[in-house]
């Protein structure tokens, strides 16, 4: 069982930069690969980025470039630093555990979701 706890959402200005942060409980962090997706209103959840539990990353084409996923097994939490925010990047944000993929549906744990908003 892992729990997962994401922060460091936020409205911000186009241009702008966050960190989001994803806490997870358990022994078993660092063998999960871990995954950040979002959903925007009306919209179906979607990859952002994934990291295997041995360091290999996927990215969205759309944020390839801006975004950067990351893992601190030691400190079990996984990280997404964004940069160059744009106004379609808004949605609520997911970190997910489960098995390396681009499929929300591979992933067995999720988090409870974090806000972003991007103004343009």
């Amino acid at each position: 069982q892992v729990q997962l706890v994401e922060s460091g959402g936020g409205l911000v200005q186009a241009g702008d930069s966050l960190r989001l942060s994803c806490t997870a409980s358990g022994r078993t962090f660092s063998s999960y690969a871990m995954g950040w997706f979002r959903q925007a209103p009306g919209k179906e959840r979607e990859l952002v980025a994934a990291i295997s539990s041995g360091g290999r990353t996927n990215y969205a084409d759309s944020v390839k470039g801006r975004f950067t996923i990351s893992r601190d097994n030691a400190k079990n939490t996984l990280y997404l630093q964004m940069n160059s925010l744009k106004p379609e990047d808004t949605a609520v944000y997911y970190c997910a555990a489960g098995a390396y993929s681009g499929s929300p549906s591979t992933y067995n744990y999720w988090g409870q979701g974090t806000q972003v908003t991007v103004s343009s």
